[in-house]
């Protein structure tokens, strides 16, 4: 019995010490096989890094010069949304590369960084200038190149294939103001002013605004203004004030708009309510306001009206967060991070990355030909939502205008605060 025990002991230690044997055996297994994978990974990770592609694109714009105020953060908002399209892999591991150059606003400077651009491959181009944006249209054309410029000019779609704008144009965008008006004046029909800058980009909407007028729009133009370098805009002021008008739309940049706010503060004619009485009521389309006016102009921008497709900061929400959120990371002071034209920049930016994703996850080769099928095809139930703007990017064959909505903004308390929902002028619709 001793005997027997013993060897049924031994056999039962046997049995034990495979099993313990096998175990191993399988740890040693499993080990092998995650470390094969995870090598295997390391190696695909490295395949695909080398195999990695760039994308080059090019922006011209003033970053010093003239409408230096509009382009210093423009050119920051579309720098910052890159580096985030990078450094979040949202490309994985190919990369975006724009090359940011400025050209004081001068066309002739504009033409040759064009031209480099294209030199080196670019197959996405980012425009600033009205003049150059008009002056280059050719080039465009003849280079097949998607182009956005930061110029909302209706002119630039003219002739152009390849031309398109962000948002609404600024003619839609005084025609609103117009029609603001139009509907909020108490008494006879309003009599207007426009205060606009002394070149195309401040001319573009005039005719425009003046053919919606003939179309029905019941109010009279009285007079139109180019504005100069002037530093005192007393005597013009009480021009218009002795001409009877109430409403002065502005289409040019911020600083002229402060320096005409300021002065009719001190004369005493800057209007509290919308539309009173023996006082002038200012609105301006996009590159005149935002929190950058109010910074310059101080209590004589209370109750000046806005209206632009962009969010703005002073108001919270999901896009006044990212916008913020974003120029926190990389370091921009509060100036820049508040600017609506940092929210201008960011939105070209994340137009151009939204083609390569989208080209991308069609598998197609990334290319000027390829990024311009997609903008056409940015419509319909594949509009783009970027939470820079108040409504979807829409692009087509017929339609290169992308945000068609608007808001109106106007300064209450010392900030831009939304004036009802966002809206698509009539008029813009009643004249082509």
């Amino acid at each position: 019995m001793a005997v027997n025990n013993h060897s049924k002991g031994e056999k039962m230690k046997n049995k034990k010490l495979l099993l313990v044997v096998f175990a191993l055996m399988a740890v040693a297994a499993f080990l092998v096989v995650a470390c094969g994978e995870k090598e295997g990974a390391k190696t695909a990770m490295k395949k695909e890094a080398a195999m990695a592609k760039v994308y080059k694109l090019g922006l011209s714009l003033a970053i010093t010069g003239p409408t230096s105020d509009a382009g210093n953060p423009y050119s920051k908002g579309v720098e910052d949304y890159f580096k985030y399209v990078n450094d979040m892999k949202l490309l994985g591991e190919d990369k975006i590369e724009c090359e940011i150059r400025d050209d004081q606003y001068k066309t002739d400077v504009t033409k040759r960084n064009f031209e480099d651009f294209i030199a080196q491959g670019i197959v996405f181009y980012l425009n600033y200038s009205t003049g150059s944006t008009l002056a280059l249209k050719k080039d465009f054309e003849e280079e097949k190149m998607p182009t956005v410029p930061a110029s909302f000019h209706a002119g630039n779609l003219i002739d152009s294939n390849y031309i398109f704008l962000p948002i609404a144009s600024y003619s839609a965008q005084a025609i609103g103001l117009a029609e603001y008006v139009v509907r909020h004046h108490q008494g006879s029909k309003p009599k207007v002013a426009m205060f606009i800058h002394p070149s195309a980009f401040g001319r573009g909407p005039v005719s425009d605004v003046e053919k919606a007028v003939a179309a029905g729009l019941d109010m009279e133009i009285v007079e139109v203004v180019e504005h100069g370098k002037d530093l005192d805009n007393t005597a013009m002021l009480q021009r218009l004030m002795s001409k009877g008008v109430q409403y002065v739309i502005c289409q040019t940049v911020q600083s002229p708009v402060a320096t005409m706010l300021k002065d009719a503060e001190r004369l005493g004619l800057n209007a509290k309510t919308f539309g009173e009485k023996g006082k002038i009521t200012f609105l301006g389309c996009h590159y005149t306001g935002g929190n950058d006016l109010v910074a310059l102009a101080g209590s004589a921008a209370e109750n000046f009206h806005w209206t632009t497709s962009y969010i703005v900061t002073s108001e919270p929400g999901v896009g006044t967060d990212a916008q913020l959120a974003l120029a926190k990371r990389y370091g921009r002071d509060e100036k820049a991070a508040n600017s609506h034209n940092y929210a201008n920049g960011v939105m070209v930016a994340q137009v151009a990355a939204e083609c390569i994703l989208r080209a991308k996850a069609k598998g197609k080769e990334i290319n000027k030909t390829t990024l311009y099928e997609e903008l056409l095809g940015m419509n319909g139930m594949n509009a783009f939502y970027p939470v820079t703007t108040v409504g979807p990017v829409t692009y087509s064959a017929t339609d290169h205008a992308g945000v068609d909505s608007l808001q109106l903004y106007a300064v209450q308390g010392g900030t831009f605060k939304s004036m009802g929902a966002p809206f698509i002028p009539e008029y813009t619709s009643k004249i082509q």
